[in-house]
């Protein structure tokens, strides 16, 4: 599926196909079905894709030490606090402010007011 995605993008004229962590979503048994960086690497490895580049997305969380999001140190896990996409829809759809650090609060709000439009 990630490699149908980046070439799709490819073929409508993109240059460049962020990879992120676990870029199709897939659950089994509760769980992810793929290793967060196993997109990355079939990508990196898929014939057909030489016209795209392959940018792989850094994860990224909320740093309690400075307060901030900042890439991950897994170094010190304890000091992160993640929050996935459904995660956040939830807190905009529910008018739920996220963790201190989040987002900058214009920005949230703009979220919020779209996913309140949707209702």
């Amino acid at each position: 599926e990630v490699v149908w995605h980046a070439l799709a993008r490819m073929n409508a004229g993109a240059s460049f196909y962020i990879v992120g962590r676990d870029p199709a979503g897939i659950k089994s048994e509760g769980s992810d079905l793929y290793e967060p960086d196993d997109g990355k690497m079939v990508l990196n490895s898929a014939p057909g894709l030489e016209g795209i580049e392959i940018l792989p997305f850094k994860q990224v969380g909320i740093d309690k030490t400075t307060g901030k999001m900042n890439f991950f140190d897994p170094s010190r896990p304890a000091d992160f606090n993640f929050v996935s996409g459904t995660k956040m829809r939830q807190f905009a759809r529910s008018n739920t402010d996220p963790p201190e650090g989040f987002m900058a609060p214009s920005g949230w709000k703009v979220l919020v007011e779209y996913y309140q439009s949707l209702k």
